[in-house]
């Protein structure tokens, strides 16, 4: 029986497990969906955060004493933030570059979501972005803490985002090899990535707990 005119059945395919730069298996947040809906999370929380502070701002421009919806006490005060320099160091309110910068992460993360895949100049750019930004809220922390000595409650909101944010994206490049670096560096900052991001929330929660321990006690 002549058999050359018979289709072959398809065999379904299974997607092979994404590999980091030096063998293996990525990490789960690093695969392609995972960081996309981690980047969407991260940059939609600092966006909501960062809108917020905008209007409160508006509001403070056409009334001076309005009281914005973080004013709990005097230590915990968006407005009273809003009036020291370090809320405008550039001349305009600081939340208008979280405006713009998360809209950027919010848009990548779309585009990964979509199957879009970028170039490793494109990575290195997101990084040195994400970098800056988190750069500048660590600047604001320490501002918060030693200078101004008041906290701003979505500012925080927006350093909870960052914080993962650039971790887990630095990690995810050094991972995919993006970020050269040796590969046993690599494996360990993708086994204690999460490890990492618990810890700098904890050092930051405790930096902010002693600061203000003396003053939320005397309250």
């Amino acid at each position: 029986m002549n058999t050359s005119n018979r289709t072959a059945t398809p065999r379904p395919v299974t997607a092979a497990p994404e590999g980091n730069a030096a063998g293996g298996a990525l990490p789960v947040f690093a695969r392609q969906r995972p960081f996309g809906f981690l980047l969407l999370v991260t940059g939609a929380i600092g966006f909501i955060a960062s809108g917020i502070l905008v209007l409160e701002r508006l509001e403070l421009y056409k009334d001076s004493g309005h009281a914005t919806s973080c004013d709990i006490n005097p230590w915990v005060s968006c407005g009273r933030v809003m009036k020291t320099w370090q809320s405008e160091l550039f001349g305009f309110p600081n939340p208008l570059i979280g405006i713009a910068a998360f809209a950027i992460i919010i848009t990548v993360a779309m585009a990964i979501l979509a199957g879009a895949r970028f170039s490793r100049w494109y990575w290195l750019g997101l990084q040195a972005g994400v970098t800056l930004g988190m750069v500048f809220v660590a600047w604001l922390w320490g501002q918060a803490l030693f200078e101004i000595y008041i906290l701003c409650l979505y500012c925080m909101v927006v350093w909870a985002a960052m914080i993962p944010m650039f971790i887990l994206l630095t990690v995810r490049n050094m991972a995919r090899g993006v970020i050269k670096v040796p590969a046993g560096l690599a494996r360990a900052a993708s086994e204690w990535a999460w490890t990492l991001v618990a810890v700098v929330y904890v050092g930051v929660a405790a930096s902010v707990v002693v600061r203000f321990f003396n003053a939320f006690v005397g309250a």
